[in-house]
């Protein structure tokens, strides 16, 4: 009597090589799905424009920062808070996935798990390559000048990559946490958006009141606004160690997260594919 044939579970490790392949191949498949829902790209395009053109042209001129023109100093704030919403955006995807059935359908193929949750976060920190790419050309485009050295340049870039690699980690963690789609949505908006709005991103910290300040003096997201700002435009804030020194405050926090982050969605994503 002939043996009944099982579907093969994922591997859980990979030789280096056939890992890149699995990770390039299920990367490929998540970006092939966008032009049939592009509407997920809202948060990384849309979104962000709607920000410029809202505090550029509605409350720009409200608006005064000492010694900047305001259109420098909301583009290096914008640039920031995409970075970080990079969570929400990772964090819904992943949460789809994993409520919709897509990873029942990776237990029965012949991959490494690594490859699965590698995929996901390369698939996301692609789609915010692109949403930073928008903002910076809207924002040349509308006549924003950085002060860019090719050094400094370079410095941003690496900066950048660490940030959007470290948030979509957490993203990702948090998508795998949550009971839907829409729950991320809402606990996204509800921690980070007031972070984004409190980094400095539209206003000068020193100019808030006591408590706001003294929180925006030591939020996460006011390092990576301070780093862009800093490196962009040459200015730099002061109230906090963090403030003063956001370039090295941002590599600080970027790697926190991903040394929690990483280790935990591993574990989580693993207790998920044996249950």
């Amino acid at each position: 009597m002939s043996a009944i044939a099982t579907p093969a579970a994922p591997r859980l490790s990979a030789p280096p090589l056939r890992l890149l392949r699995e990770t390039t191949l299920l990367t490929a498949r998540s970006l092939r799905a966008i032009p049939r829902v592009p509407e997920r790209l809202l948060d990384v395009t849309i979104q962000p424009i709607v920000f410029i053109l809202l505090f550029l042209y509605v409350f720009g001129s409200a608006i005064h920062v000492p010694g900047i023109s305001y259109k420098d100093y909301l583009f290096p704030g914008i640039i920031g808070q995409s970075l970080a919403f990079g969570i929400i955006g990772a964090g819904v995807a992943t949460s789809h996935d994993m409520t919709e059935g897509v990873i029942d359908r990776f237990r029965s193929m012949p991959i490494s798990r690594l490859s699965i949750i590698s995929a996901q976060v390369m698939g996301q920190f692609c789609e915010q390559v692109l949403g930073l790419t928008i903002v910076v050309v809207f924002g040349l485009a509308l006549g924003w000048s950085p002060h860019l050295t090719l050094p400094h340049a370079a410095e941003l870039g690496a900066l950048m990559a660490l940030g959007m690699l470290a948030f979509t980690w957490m993203g990702v963690l948090l998508g795998m946490l949550v009971r839907s789609p829409d729950a991320m949505q809402g606990i996204g908006f509800i921690v980070i958006f007031p972070l984004a709005f409190l980094a400095g991103t539209f206003v000068p910290i020193a100019g808030m009141a006591t408590v706001p300040r003294a929180i925006a003096q030591w939020d996460p997201i006011s390092a990576l606004v301070g780093t862009v700002r800093g490196l962009t435009e040459g200015t730099h804030g002061s109230g906090s160690w963090q403030l003063a020194h956001p370039e090295l405050a941002m590599a600080l926090w970027c790697l926190a997260i991903i040394a929690v982050c990483v280790p935990l969605a591993l574990r989580r994503f693993n207790r998920t594919l044996a249950g």
